[in-house]
Formats: structure tokens, sequence, C-alpha cells
């Protein structure tokens, strides 16, 4: 029978609340660490070298094919047999960095690669370094494309912050277990869990599409969507 209690729900919600502000540092912390290693990852894959890039290829692969709570497992608790001591938070956030970009790092390459090839040769013929030619004209153009996978990715890490929870990181799904296990009531925390998650998820992916648009007008590459 269905037993809704709102009394209880009013009771918990403060502490579901403060539990969503630690998910939401733990996603975007996470994210940008991805940001920075991916971009590090698909630019190591672009160099001469061929061992470095077979080595960076090799290591993306692995994470891929993992699953992201073995990797969160392993960082927390095989590290300290090697003498790396974490906390959980900083664990955490090494992995779902470490994870997302493997992701992103395919993410940057492909936006790299749907650059016009007369766009390199021709910062070949004028002589720009390797660093202008990337800051000044390929990341720019790369940036319409990167941008779709970017937002996505930034809303799988949200779904992902419960994973934490198994090495005892007190995001939004580690909080309403432990209401539930302290009331022996589960309807109502779970119940809010997927609802503040649907809350923040949906609005994220509309303002990442709007973004996308944004981006693509200013560029002159398409027009906004239509207002409703």
């Amino acid at each position: 029978m269905f037993d809704w209690r709102w009394d209880f729900t009013i009771e918990i919600l403060p502490r579901l609340l403060e539990a969503t502000g630690n998910t939401l540092i733990a996603a975007g912390l996470g994210y940008l660490i991805a940001l920075v290693l991916g971009l590090v990852f698909a630019l190591a894959q672009r160099t001469p070298y061929r061992l470095l890039t077979f080595a960076v290829r090799e290591s993306i692969e692995f994470i891929r094919s993992t699953p992201l709570v073995l990797q969160i497992f392993f960082v927390f608790y095989v590290g300290p047999q090697f003498g790396i001591r974490l906390s959980p938070w900083t664990s955490g956030m090494i992995a779902i960095g470490l994870h997302y970009a493997s992701y992103l790092s395919e993410v940057y390459r492909a936006g790299l690669d749907s650059v016009p090839k007369g766009q390199w040769e021709a910062c070949t013929a004028l002589n720009l370094s390797v660093r202008r030619t990337y800051t000044k004209i390929v990341i720019p153009q790369a940036i319409p494309t990167v941008i779709p996978g970017f937002g996505n990715y930034l809303v799988g890490i949200f779904k992902d912050t419960p994973m934490l929870s198994v090495i005892g990181v007190t995001e939004l799904f580690h909080a309403a277990t432990s209401i539930g296990a302290e009331t022996y009531r589960f309807l109502e925390p779970f119940t809010l869990v997927g609802a503040i998650f649907l809350a923040i998820s949906l609005p994220a992916a509309m303002l990442i599409r709007r973004f996308e648009d944004w981006i693509r007008a200013s560029l002159g590459m398409t027009k906004l969507h239509a207002k409703d």
C-alpha cells in the first residue's frame, strides 16, 4: 500500500538538499579534471612520438573498458598499498576525472579532426608555432563540434556521482541510504533523490543545447531555435 508521509518528507528534505550541494561539487570538480586531462590525452595522441601516442591510447582504452566503480575502489583501497593514501573525496574526484577524461579525449579528437586540413596547411605555410596553431586557429573552430559531447558527459558525471557512496562520500544517494537505514523508510528519500536528479539534469540539458545554439549562432554557423 502506498504510504507517503509528508511530515517525514519535510523533515528529511534539508538533509538531502545539503547532500545535493556535495553532489554538485563532486560533479563540478570531476568535470573540470576531465576537461583538462581529456585535452591533454587528446593532444598527447597527436605528437610525433609513437611510443607516447601508443601509451596514451592504450591507457584510454583500458580506462574506458573498466567500470567506474572498480576504478573508484582501486584508487581508494589499492592506492594505500603503494603508499598513496587519499581521502574519499580526493579518490572519488581522481577516479571520476580520469574515467571521463578518457571519453572527453575522444570528443576533443573528433573536434580537432573536424577542422579542415587546409587550415593546418595554412598554419604551416605561415610558420605559426604549434601553440598558436592550436590556440588561435584550430581549437576555436573545433569548439562548436565538441560542445554537444561536453554537455552529455557533464550530465553523465552528475548521474554517476552516486557511485562515490561506495567509499563513503556523503553525496545525495549516500544521504538517502543513510536516512533509510536510520528510519527504515526508503520510499520518501529515494523518491526525492530521483526528483532532485531530474530537476537538475533536465534543465541542465536544455541549457547546454541553448549554449550550443548560441555558440553556433555567434560563429555564423546556424540560427538560434525559435523561442517557444
